[in-house]
């Protein structure tokens, strides 16, 4: 006698919706991604950015392919990665909106190291670094970044993004 095979309901597909409520409960550091190269200067607020390896020191950072700076970080290797610090809220909201590059950048000191990238005179800390490898996946690409330099103050809490707003430590 041949056994019955069961069939278990497929499970519903997890929407968009459900997904980003999901995401807004999982605690990201608040950073402003920069680069500067051959297709110019640009920046955008970021929290989709995390470790990837310490041999070689190495992080990504997740790029909306919709973004309008997609462009000038496809075409440049280097990026700056520069995670702010609570009081640099109102920075974060300019590099996530619509503002022109050049209000962006007139908004706050910045310097170089290694790679060229802008990096904020007074982020928490900043990550120079090259652009190793690009990933696509669904909307984004995946930049693959090896660390060449870091620069870190003694001091500071960083500014934190949880469910859909900024917190600050107490």
């Amino acid at each position: 006698m041949l056994a019955a095979k069961i069939v278990e309901p497929m499970p519903a597909p997890v929407t968009k919706d459900a997904f980003r409520n999901a995401m807004s409960v999982l605690a990201s550091a608040v950073n402003v991604v920069t680069t500067d190269g051959p297709a110019g200067r640009a920046g955008f607020t970021a929290t989709a950015v995390c470790s990837v390896s310490d041999e070689p020191p190495s992080l990504l950072v997740c790029l909306n392919r919709s973004a309008s700076v997609y462009d000038i970080f496809q075409a440049n290797d280097h990026l700056c990665v520069n995670t702010l610090t609570c009081e640099q809220q109102a920075l974060s909201n300019l590099f996530g909106g619509k503002t022109a590059m050049e209000e962006r950048f007139a908004s706050a000191d910045w310097s170089t190291d290694v790679s060229g990238a802008p990096m904020l005179d007074d982020a928490l800390i900043n990550f120079d670094c090259r652009i190793s490898n690009r990933v696509a996946a669904g909307s984004h690409d995946i930049l693959i970044c090896e660390i060449l330099a870091i620069r870190q103050r003694d001091s500071g809490d960083g500014l934190v993004y949880f469910q859909r707003r900024y917190c600050q430590p107490v």
